[in-house]
C-alpha cells in the first residue's frame, strides 16, 4: 500500500478537512504540501481574493517631541528674520517630518513639494490679501462685494488646494490624486450650508456629510479610488450630543456663577464675571467639539476604504481626545508658545495609536494613477485664506 497521497485533485475544502487532521510532526512534508496548495487556490480564486484581508497594520507615528522642536524654532525664527519668505521652506520642512515619521505596514508617507512653488504662491496671494486690506479702508463697499467675491470663490480654492496636496503626498512612490471638480465643490461648500441657514441650521449636519463624502470618494491613490458609505444619521447625531453638551454645561455654569453673586455686586464682579464665562466658553466648545470630532472621525474611517487594497477603523475615545485637548491648551497658554512642537506631536501619535489599516490582497496591485495639474499658488491662497478641508 503507497504512503503517498496525490492532493493534486484535492478541492478547496478536502485540502481544508486534510489541513485539520493531518499530524504536523508525524507528516511534515504532507502538511506543507496541503498548506501551498490551499494558498495557490486562494491565490487563483477571484471569489476568493476578492476584500480578503490579509493582514492588519497599526499606524505608528515615530516623531519626537525634542527632534520636532529644533526644526520648529528654527523655521520659527528664520520665517521671523526673512520677514515670511521662509516660511515656505519651513512649511516643506514640517510636512517631511511629520509624513516621513508616519509609518503603515512598514513603509512611510513622503511630501514632494518644493519650497520654491510654495513661496511663489505665497507671494500672490499675499499681494491679493494685502490688496483687499488696501480696497477696504478706501472703500467699504467694495470691500464687501470682494468678501462675498472670495466666499464664492472657495469652493474653487479647495478644490485645487485638494489637487496639490493630495499630489505631493505618496505612499510606496504611488502618489495620492483628487478629482474632485469645481460644480459639485460649488453645491456643497456654499449652496448646502446658505441653504441651512433657512432651516435654522437643521441642514448642516447632512451638508457636513456631504462635504466628507465629497472629499473622500473623490480622493484616487494612485489607480485605487476611496470609497464611503457615510450616514446622515451618524452627523445628526454627532451634531445633537454636542449640541445638548454645550446646552447643559454653559447653562449649569452660567446658573452656579451667578447663584454666588449678589445684585449689588454685578457692577463690580464685571471684569471677572467676562473673563470666567471667556473660559466657560472655551471650556464648553472644547467638549462639544471633542465629542463631535471622536464620533464623526471614527465614523468616517470605519465606513471608508479603498476597495480590495485596504479598510480603516478608528477608535478615538471622547473623553482621552478631550483629556489631550485641555492639556495641550493649558501647555500651550503656560508655556508661553514653547510647548507647540510637543503638542503636534502628541496629536499626531494620539490619532496614529487609534487608527488601524486591513491590508487586502490587492494592496500589491496598486500603480501609479494619472495625475493633472495641480496650482500651489491656489493651494497657499486656501491658506492665506482660512479655508479649511479638514475631514469631519
Amino acid at each position: 500500500m503507497s504512503s503517498t497521497i496525490d492532493y493534486s485533485n484535492y478541492s478547496i475544502e478536502e485540502l481544508l478537512q486534510a489541513q485539520e487532521a493531518i499530524n504536523r510532526d508525524a507528516f511534515p512534508d504532507r502538511a506543507a504540501e496541503i498548506d501551498a496548495r490551499i494558498e495557490a487556490l486562494v491565490k487563483a480564486s477571484p471569489e476568493s481574493n476578492e476584500n480578503q484581508v490579509i493582514r492588519e497594520a497599526n499606524v505608528n507615528f515615530t516623531g519626537k517631541a525634542g527632534e520636532f522642536f529644533s526644526i520648529w524654532i528654527v523655521n520659527l525664527l528664520l520665517s521671523i528674520v526673512t520677514l515670511g519668505i521662509y516660511s515656505a521652506w519651513a512649511k516643506v520642512r514640517t510636512h517631511r517630518y511629520f509624513y516621513g515619521n508616519t509609518e503603515i505596514d512598514g513603509h512611510h508617507f513622503s511630501y514632494l513639494a518644493e519650497p520654491i512653488a510654495i513661496l511663489k504662491g505665497r507671494i500672490i496671494a499675499a499681494i491679493l490679501f494685502g490688496a483687499y486690506f488696501a480696497t477696504s479702508a478706501l472703500y467699504p463697499v467694495v470691500s464687501l462685494v470682494l468678501l462675498l467675491i472670495i466666499f464664492i470663490l472657495t469652493p474653487f480654492l479647495v478644490v485645487l488646494s485638494l489637487r496639490f496636496n493630495m499630489k505631493m503626498t505618496a505612499y510606496r512612490n504611488v502618489r495620492f490624486s483628487f478629482r474632485g471638480n469645481f460644480g459639485d465643490a460649488f453645491v456643497y461648500f456654499v449652496l448646502l450650508p446658505f441653504a441651512s441657514v433657512f432651516t435654522l441650521y437643521l441642514l448642516m449636519p447632512f451638508a457636513l456629510k456631504k462635504i466628507d463624502e465629497f472629499l473622500i470618494n473623490e480622493m484616487n491613490f494612485g489607480n485605487a479610488k476611496f470609497r464611503s458609505n457615510l450616514a446622515a444619521g451618524s452627523y445628526y447625531m454627532a451634531a445633537l450630543g454636542a449640541t445638548f453638551l454645550a446646552a447643559l454645561i454653559f447653562g449649569v455654569g452660567v446658573a452656579g456663577f451667578g447663584s454666588y453673586i449678589s445684585l449689588d455686586q454685578q457692577s463690580e464682579m464685571t471684569p471677572v464675571a467676562t473673563i470666567i464665562i471667556m473660559a466657560l466658553y472655551l471650556f464648553v466648545f472644547a467638549i462639544s467639539s471633542a465629542f463631535y470630532t471622536s464620533k464623526i472621525r471614527n465614523h468616517i474611517y470605519n465606513t471608508s476604504s479603498l476597495p480590495n487594497v485596504a479598510t480603516f477603523t478608528s477608535d478615538v475615545s471622547f473623553g482621552d481626545l478631550l483629556i489631550l485637548r485641555v492639556t495641550n491648551l493649558f501647555a500651550i497658554v503656560f508655556s508661553v508658545g514653547l510647548a507647540i512642537p510637543w503638542v503636534k506631536i502628541r496629536t499626531a501619535k494620539f490619532f496614529a495609536d487609534a487608527t488601524k489599516v486591513q491590508i487586502m490582497a490587492g494592496a500589491d496591485d496598486v500603480v501609479a494613477g494619472e495625475s493633472g495639474d495641480t496650482n500651489a499658488i491656489a493651494e497657499e491662497a486656501s491658506t492665506l485664506f482660512d479655508v479649511d478641508v479638514a475631514l469631519g
